[in-house]
This record gives C-alpha cells, sequence and structure tokens, in this order.
C-alpha cells in the first residue's frame, strides 16, 4: 500500500453494485478489476454446465482435505475473486425472473453471449434498457454486434489471429505464435474496465445507464500500437523480430556465457555507453552507428559486433556493469525467479485468500491508492456457494453480504 496518506477501509467502487454474467477470461477480468476495487459483484454460473468453462481447465486445481481436486482451477482463480457465485439457469423463466429481479438492484450488467444470444432470454439490452434506465450493460464478443463476422465465435486465439499481433510476433524465420497468455481476452477486458467507469461517471451526472459493446477483435486491432501506425503510416508490412524492436536498436534478448540478457538502449548516449562497456567504443563512432535510425538501418552489421561481445560476459556481469552506467538491463527471469524476488514482495504481487476450499495464493492488484486502496475481501468462490445468500428474501446485493 502506499505510504504517507490514511487509507480508507474500502475500495473507490464501494457501493457500486455488479450482475457478472460473463465466463472465461476477458469479462472475468473487468468483473475482478471492479470488484478489487470495491464493487459488489456477483457472478451468474449455468448449473448445467458446472459453472464458469474455465472451472475445467486445469490442471492444476486446489484440493481439499481429503486432496481432492476442486472445480477451483488455477485458471478460474486467475480472474474471480471479490465475486460471490450464484447458480441461475437463464434458459428457465424462473432463472430470467431472477436475473431481472437481481438487476433491478444492479449498477452494471456485463456478459459474453454471441450477438443476441440473451435476447431469446429477454435479457439483451434492448429488452431492458425501458424498465432499467440507469442500468450500464456491457456487451463482449468476439467480433462485435455489427459487422460481416458478428455471428462468429470469438477466443483469444481466434482474436489474436485475426488482429494481427501473431503476424507480429515469432522469430523471423518462424511460424506465426500466439502471445504466451490469453492477451487479447485480457486487454478486452481492461478495455471493457475503462468504457463501465466512463459510463458511471456519465450515470452519476445524469443518472442516464447506457449500452457499452466491445469485441476481442476491436481491443486487439486497437493495442497494435506502434506497429499498427507504423504500417499506417509507411504502408509497409512489418516483419517479424523475435525480441528484437521495429523502432530501437540495439533493443531485445541477447545470449550471455550463462544465459540472456536484455538490453534496452533508449538513446544514442545510452549507445556510446553500452558499447564501450562491451569494448566496443569505436562503434559510436562510425555513421553506421551513430544514431538511432543508422542503428536500425545496420541492425545486421551491429549485431555483427554486439552479439560475441554479450557472449563473452555473465549475465550478472552486464547487468551490474550497466546499471552502473545508466544504461537499462535486465534479467530474463522463471516465474519461480519472479514469484520469490524482493520486487515481488514489496510490491505485494502476490498475495494469499482463504478460500472455501482451503488457502490459495493469487497475482495481486497492480494499483496502489493513496486513499482507496484495492480490497481482497472474497477469494474465488467454488461453483454455487452463495446462491442461498443472494436469492434469499433479504439477499441480492445487501451490503456486508
Amino acid at each position: 500500500m502506499m505510504v504517507g496518506s490514511e487509507l480508507l477501509p474500502h475500495g473507490a467502487l464501494k457501493g457500486v453494485k455488479v450482475l457478472d454474467l460473463s465466463r472465461i477470461l476477458a469479462g472475468p477480468t473487468c468483473t475482478q478489476l471492479l470488484g478489487d476495487l470495491g464493487a459488489d459483484v456477483i457472478k451468474v454460473e449455468n448449473p448445467k454446465t458446472g459453472g464458469d468453462d474455465t472451472r475445467q481447465w486445469g490442471p492444476p486445481y486446489v484440493t481439499d482435505a481429503d486432496g481432492n481436486d476442486t472445480d477451483l482451477s488455477a485458471y478460474y482463480m486467475c480472474a474471480n475473486r471479490n465475486k460471490r457465485s450464484v447458480s441461475i439457469d437463464i434458459a428457465t423463466p424462473e432463472g430470467q425472473a431472477q436475473i431481472r429481479a437481481l438487476a433491478q438492484d444492479a449498477d452494471i450488467l456485463i456478459e459474453n453471449f454471441k450477438p443476441g444470444g440473451l435476447a431469446k432470454y429477454g435479457l439483451d439490452y434492448d429488452s431492458l434498457k425501458s424498465e432499467l434506465p440507469g442500468l450500464i450493460y456491457c456487451s463482449i464478443s468476439g467480433y462485435g454486434q455489427t459487422g460481416p463476422n458478428a455471428a462468429k465465435p470469438g477466443y483469444d486465439l481466434m482474436a489474436q489471429g485475426y488482429g494481427g499481433i501473431m503476424s507480429l510476433t515469432g522469430e523471423p524465420d518462424g511460424a506465426p505464435m500466439k502471445v504466451g497468455v490469453g492477451i487479447a481476452d485480457v486487454m478486452c477486458g481492461m478495455y471493457a474496465c475503462i468504457g463501465i467507469l466512463a459510463a458511471l461517471r456519465h450515470k452519476e451526472q445524469s443518472g442516464e445507464g447506457q449500452w457499452v459493446e466491445l469485441a476481442l477483435v476491436d481491443s486487439q486491432i486497437a493495442w497494435l500500437i506502434n506497429e499498427g501506425v507504423n504500417y499506417l503510416t509507411s504502408g509497409q508490412l512489418p516483419t517479424r523480430r523475435g525480441n528484437g524492436h521495429p523502432n530501437i536498436k540495439p533493443y531485445g534478448t541477447y545470449e550471455t556465457a550463462d544465459g540472456h540478457v536484455i538490453l534496452a538502449v533508449g538513446n544514442d548516449s545510452q549507445f556510446e555507453r553500452c558499447a564501450t562497456f562491451f569494448g566496443l567504443a569505436d562503434l559510436p563512432k562510425d555513421p553506421l552507428f551513430a544514431t538511432n535510425p543508422a542503428r536500425l538501418k545496420h541492425r545486421e552489421a551491429l549485431d555483427e559486433a554486439l552479439i560475441p561481445a554479450v557472449k563473452s560476459k555473465t549475465t550478472a556481469e552486464i547487468i551490474q556493469g550497466l546499471e552502473a552506467l545508466k544504461v537499462p538491463a535486465g534479467p530474463v527471469q522463471t516465474l519461480d525467479q519472479v514469484f520469490t524476488s524482493d520486487q515481488v514482495a514489496a510490491r505485494e504481487m502476490q498475495i494469499s485468500m482463504e478460500s472455501a476450499a482451503g488457502d490459495v495464493d493469487l497475482i495481486g492488484n497492480p494499483l496502489k491508492f493513496s486513499r482507496t486502496p484495492v480490497t481482497y475481501r472474497k477469494a474465488p468462490p467454488v461453483f454455487g456457494e452463495d446462491t442461498d445468500d443472494v436469492l434469499s428474501p433479504d439477499g441480492g446485493f445487501l451490503a456486508g453480504k
């Protein structure tokens, strides 16, 4: 937590009520963020399937006292803390009535059914907006509610492929590669959270709810960032460069005497100090390498000199030496090194919570607030553990539940 200010015992979104009809990763990422910020989140799960699909995406799973797997897979837990799990079958009239009753108390409803998928149950935005004019209704789909691909299902891998990021990822002579985690889903969830918070601000000012609609593919295209605008500006298709950078050189991973190191040389003065450290003091004086544009143009020639020089030193020697010269350099850590680091401990990026199935370790929220810190109030729930509580006559979104 940040030091120097009096911390309030709740998040900034205390009192905000979220009805979560989403599953897998994009929607749950969004609602976990809202929950961490203090919102009360009710997660609706399908009793016919045993709940969110990711409950079955294991191993690993949390085991109970007898050593048996529970339905708390690691994948499910990564995006479902600070929520209450309620078992409701929305395909039944009773389930539809329960959702509508919960929506009466909700500020936000989020869903990721296929476009039109909730209309047959009377739970789409058009069916609810007249009855609930203040409701913020967020829909996430693969390709969006409009366009020729609207009816196609959306998965992270499909979005990475269609949205172009796979064409940029991988070794120059290798196959297109996805990112190692479901980054299209995660980024879509973050965009959804931003959109919902903007809509919440509007609601506070006007009393009006609205429909927030976004697609995995749209958000994937949005975070092509510099490579996307590089193409739009030049008309030239970018090529895969492995861990290299399209606009900075040297910037990437290099083999050392005992492993690998990251060099992130962002300007010409850093390059001069970097080259001198590796015994290549003449390189910055050469017009082929004196400026970043020149180094980009002659990147292969630069690597011919730099690669063997880097490989002659150990990773620790390079990091220590370059950090002393104010040249960015760092390790390529495995996850055991990440989560045992002093930095992770200092920043509280690993947390422990007590769940219905036992203690669980989770990744912390990166946001730090001086007044309204994130809170970890409820571990990822086992399927349906809060159904009776929420659906009781005095349940729902009552404070303190």
